[in-house]
């Protein structure tokens, strides 16, 4: 019976995860031409207004009652954030998206691959390593400051996991998720006050960044939360294994970002590594609940 508990748990994991990135990806395709307007700086700071207003709306936090560990939490997961998003949009203006996110996919790769240090695990890396290296294809376009950012993002998303998990299990509901973004917005308010000039003459342009911050924000965020909250840090790391593969998708379905043939050779390495590490880890594991 516990077995069967811990398994459906395991599935509805899964499911809010892909649910989660998938949103995400979308909306990465989404506001990509708003960079021409406003900026990814500016852009990423008007997603987490937006996200975070419709948040506090849905969820009116009793902030009250909170304790500091939780205030910690919520303060951790809103910095995290922040820095994760603004490194992830500046990566995206630069180089494709399913390579921004294939680079950024590293972070929390190496976390889950180097709690093992097992000779096979040492393989994954490499091939991982490698696959980034055929995705970055040096001379096709790629450029440093691009790759550096995904990379400061990938950093990112290893503390953002980390924060996300101790929210979700400590704040009830979407609460410390909303007073999370809520930080992560005033952090990053100071560039979105420099074009707010733009948002007003443009009311479409203020239509999709409102979308693009309930979806990520708000949907994305959101549903990662709950996968979070039925298995562990360490092995949500490592399913997302399919991140890269998503933004490929995304890229090619809706900004009609090309996929090479080199793409694909890298994208396999890159998903094979995490597959394999997700086998090694999530073996024997049993989700605990939280």
């Amino acid at each position: 019976m516990r077995s069967s508990l811990a398994h459906r748990r395991t599935l509805a994991g899964v499911a809010f995860l892909l649910a989660g990135t998938t949103t995400i990806q979308w909306s990465a395709a989404l506001v990509m031409p708003v960079f021409l307007r406003i900026g990814p700086s500016a852009s990423s700071a008007w997603r987490f207004l937006f996200g975070a207003a419709a948040l506090l709306v849905v969820s009116r936090p009793r902030v009250r009652t909170w304790s500091k560990h939780q205030w910690v939490g919520a303060a951790a997961l809103g910095a995290s954030t922040a820095f994760m998003g603004f490194c992830f949009y500046q990566s995206i203006a630069r180089i494709p998206l399913g390579t921004a996110v294939a680079i950024e996919y590293l972070g929390p790769f190496l976390v889950a691959a180097l709690s093992k240090r097992s000779f096979r695990h040492y393989v994954f890396v490499a091939l991982a390593g490698a696959g980034v290296v055929a995705l970055a294809r040096p001379g096709g376009g790629v450029t440093l400051i691009g790759v550096l950012f995904a990379l400061g993002s990938g950093a990112g998303w290893a503390g953002y996991a980390f924060a996300s998990h101790r929210v979700g299990g400590s704040i009830e509901g979407f609460g410390g998720l909303a007073v999370a973004m809520s930080i992560a917005a005033l952090v990053t308010v100071p560039f979105a006050v420099t074009s707010a000039h733009e948002l007003v003459a443009r009311p479409w342009l203020a239509g999709r960044m409102a979308l693009v911050g309930v979806a990520a924000i708000g949907l994305g965020f959101g549903m990662e939360m709950q996968a979070l909250r039925r298995i562990k840090p360490s092995v949500v790391s490592v399913l997302i294994a399919l991140d890269p593969a998503i933004a490929f998708l995304m890229g090619w379905l809706f900004i009609g970002q090309g996929v090479s043939v080199t793409d694909l050779v890298g994208l396999a390495c890159v998903v094979g590594a995490g597959v394999g590490v997700t086998y090694d880890v999530t073996r024997g594991v049993v989700p605990v609940a939280q």
